[in-house]
């Protein structure tokens, strides 16, 4: 049993110390919240090698796929797309990772969910968590089998890599609406997908950015989604594009996104925030 070992609760006790004192330190210095981050991808990347094991693995230039022998057909699409994603991206972002990226390919949707303890009805194509990128087997929805240009226009990999890259850009340092938000304004760029919704331009049923940052995942998921995307092309019309990765520098530097964004746009946050709504109510 994992308590009954000495060195086991040893090392849980040293961890521990490591997570209170990182949290400790890290309330005004970005140091410290690196230090956090990666401890907290090292931990999630212990649990994915012992949880995938059994799987089996295809590495490329800038990843490692894991994936079960029913998807041994469909790993080089996704290889191949992933370092497609990661050159696009990487080159529209200016910026490139620090370090080889685990790819988890799971055979259905249940085994995904499980993955993560949702519910087994929860629907996602991809997931990007702790430095670790998990999508849905490409044979369970492409409409053409080994399709790589509908795989990558319209599967998770451009969408799930800008969540990383944001992640390690602001050292963890951001919210969901921000992340979502990012990485749908680089996807759509790149690919052209947009999520399909009906919640555009309805006042009465909008967030407040306030609310997004909160409660994002308790939120009606079609608006969240698209208040994220247009709070993010409202900056980069208004402000330049080049705002969304000054404001990224600062999250990266330990600033509250209010601050980021004031330091970014040169405007108070309620203001950047009302003006923000004025611009969503037109689209």
């Amino acid at each position: 049993m994992l308590f009954g070992n000495k060195n086991n609760l040893s090392l849980i006790l040293v961890l521990l110390i490591i997570v209170l004192a990182t949290l400790g330190l890290s309330r005004n210095s970005s140091l410290p919240r690196q230090l956090w981050q990666n401890f907290f991808r090292f931990m999630v990347g212990q649990e994915t090698k012992l949880s995938t094991a059994q799987l089996n693995e295809l590495k490329t230039e800038h990843y490692t796929v894991k994936f079960s022998e029913r998807d041994s057909d469909y790993v080089h699409l996704v290889a191949d797309t992933a370092e497609t994603a990661y050159d696009l991206v990487s080159r529209e972002m200016n910026w490139q990772t620090g370090q080889k990226t685990t790819i988890i390919i799971y055979p259905d949707s249940q085994s995904l969910a499980k993955s993560f303890g949702w519910d087994k009805d929860d629907k996602a194509m991809g997931v990007y968590w702790g430095g670790t990128i998990r999508i849905l087997s490409p044979r369970e929805w492409l409409k053409q089998p080994y399709d790589q240009e509908e795989f990558l226009k319209n599967g998770p990999m451009v969408h799930e890599f800008v969540h990383l890259m944001v992640d390690e850009k602001t050292r963890g340092n951001y919210n969901r609406w921000w992340t979502e938000g990012v990485a749908q304004y680089v996807e759509k760029k790149l690919t052209g997908f947009e999520f399909k919704t009906s919640a555009a331009g309805q006042p009465d049923s909008m967030y407040t950015l306030e609310e997004l940052a909160k409660n994002f995942d308790r939120l009606n998921q079609q608006a969240a989604y698209w208040e994220s995307l247009k709070a993010v092309e409202y900056i980069a019309e208004k402000y330049g594009e080049e705002s969304i990765y000054v404001i990224m520098d600062y999250l990266g530097k330990g600033y509250t996104m209010e601050k980021a964004c004031e330091m970014a746009t040169g405007t108070d946050f309620k203001n950047f925030a009302y003006q923000c709504y004025q611009y969503m109510e037109k689209q």
